[in-house]
């Protein structure tokens, strides 16, 4: 099978095609035939050695892939070779053939075509696994989150919309907030131009809102907190900002809020088998109505997986960046 590889932790290029032997599925598993993957901001982090992958999983960058049932291990008896499908992966999908617990598969949902499925697991199991089933994000409620014109951001927005919450989120150009615009958020914010904090206040007459979804880390860490309203809940999914920073906790006890930090690709598999199975029951149904669509700003072949890192690094991408294989 061809698989991609690093060389050595670095940048882009590092990272080239190569043939490496074929994966089969253990008891519980299955072997996808991938037709496509998504680049996500861990597999950055993968390939400059700061992401290593879990116990046990691949070494070959990829968290995410669409494809076909190729093989079925021991045990499996909700899928078949030939099934068409999806799957959450601890790794292994920058590849032509990837091993997964069959908890992890999942149907294309309707009216999404094969390719563009690879661009769904990663985002909609972080957004609604944080945002819906840890942070408890309410009809009606408020919710920010930060970078909404990139993959986790674009979902989040629809998703939120799509259930009742009042929608914020940044960005740092006029067209991207426009673009989140459209896709249902209420308020846009230029983090380039604006205090984020200042603005949910004053578009909430001061409250705050009830969910954050911060991929930012330490930088944003005591704005948040500010922007929360009282019983608020931030939760923390990325570090792009940095890792250590101070707290003022008079500040969270005034609000009675709450700050969680949280981790997909290391869940065991039984949990994100649960966030798959709510994700197929829950929203793959608004997926196949459109209400919520997943945003592929352009596709690529895995031989250009040096160009779609750069573009990656660049920000200049809106939504998932797809590798086809």
């Amino acid at each position: 099978m061809r698989a991609v590889i690093a060389t050595a932790a670095g940048g882009p290029e590092v990272l080239s095609v190569h043939e490496v032997p074929d994966v089969e599925p253990g008891p519980g598993e299955v072997a996808i035939a991938v037709v496509a993957t998504a680049v996500n901001r861990a597999d950055l982090l993968q390939r400059q050695g700061f992401y290593p992958p879990p116990p046990g999983a691949s070494e070959v960058i990829g968290l995410e892939c669409s494809g076909t049932i190729a093989a079925v291990g021991e045990g499996v008896e909700q899928w078949s070779v030939g099934d068409e499908v999806c799957a959450l992966l601890a790794g292994g999908g920058y590849a032509s053939r990837v091993v997964v617990p069959a908890g992890q598969v999942m149907p294309v949902p309707d009216g999404v075509d094969l390719v563009t499925a690879a661009a769904l697991p990663e985002v909609a199991a972080t957004v609604w696994s944080n945002v819906f089933m840890v942070a408890g994000l309410k009809p009606h409620e408020g919710f920010l989150v930060h970078g909404g014109a990139g993959g986790i951001g674009t979902f989040a927005i629809q998703l939120a919309s799509a259930l009742g919450a009042r929608v914020f989120t940044t960005g740092g150009t006029a067209e991207k907030l426009a673009f989140c615009a459209s896709l249902g958020a209420d308020v846009t914010i230029n983090y380039r131009d604006e205090d984020f904090v200042e603005a949910v206040k004053a578009a909430t007459g001061g409250g705050g809102v009830d969910v954050i979804l911060d991929n930012m880390g330490a930088k944003y860490l005591q704005r948040n907190v500010e922007a929360l309203a009282t019983e608020g809940r931030l939760v923390i999914i990325g570090m792009q900002g940095g890792i250590k920073a101070e707290l003022d906790i008079s500040v969270l006890l005034r609000k009675r809020g709450a700050v969680i930090a949280t981790s997909l690709r290391s869940r065991a598999a039984d949990q994100k088998a649960a966030i798959c199975a709510s994700l197929v029951e829950l929203v793959w149904p608004l997926v196949a109505e459109g209400l919520v669509r997943p945003i592929v700003h352009g596709t690529m072949p895995l031989d250009d997986v040096v160009a779609a890192h750069e573009l990656m690094e660049s920000g200049e991408h809106t939504g998932k960046i797809v590798l086809t294989v």
